[in-house]
């Protein structure tokens, strides 16, 4: 899992079957101390985020399931946000 903050959307009328009816958000990757790492990404939310919300994000297999759906084979999913993140300690 990694840590991002949401900072926009992405709207699509035109996308593969498997990503039709999901909200996809642009999330910037951050490290602990909230700062920007790497690049932006498009990520599919299925827990309901905001833009300016910190999330948690899975990518890759961990993607491609977090929608509940049985069978990985034709979802081109490649990032999911799968949690949102009320504080920091540490």
């Amino acid at each position: 899992m990694y840590m991002a903050k949401v900072i926009g959307s992405v709207v699509s009328t035109q996308k593969d079957p498997s990503l039709v009816g999901k909200k996809l958000m642009i999330v910037q990757p951050i490290n602990a101390q909230g700062e920007s790492i790497r690049y932006e990404e498009v990520a599919t939310d299925s827990v309901g985020a905001g833009i300016g919300e910190y999330v948690l994000i899975v990518k890759g297999s961990g993607a491609r399931s977090a929608d509940g759906r049985s069978g990985l084979e034709g979802n081109v999913n490649d990032c999911s946000i799968v949690g949102i993140i009320d504080r920091f300690d540490g």
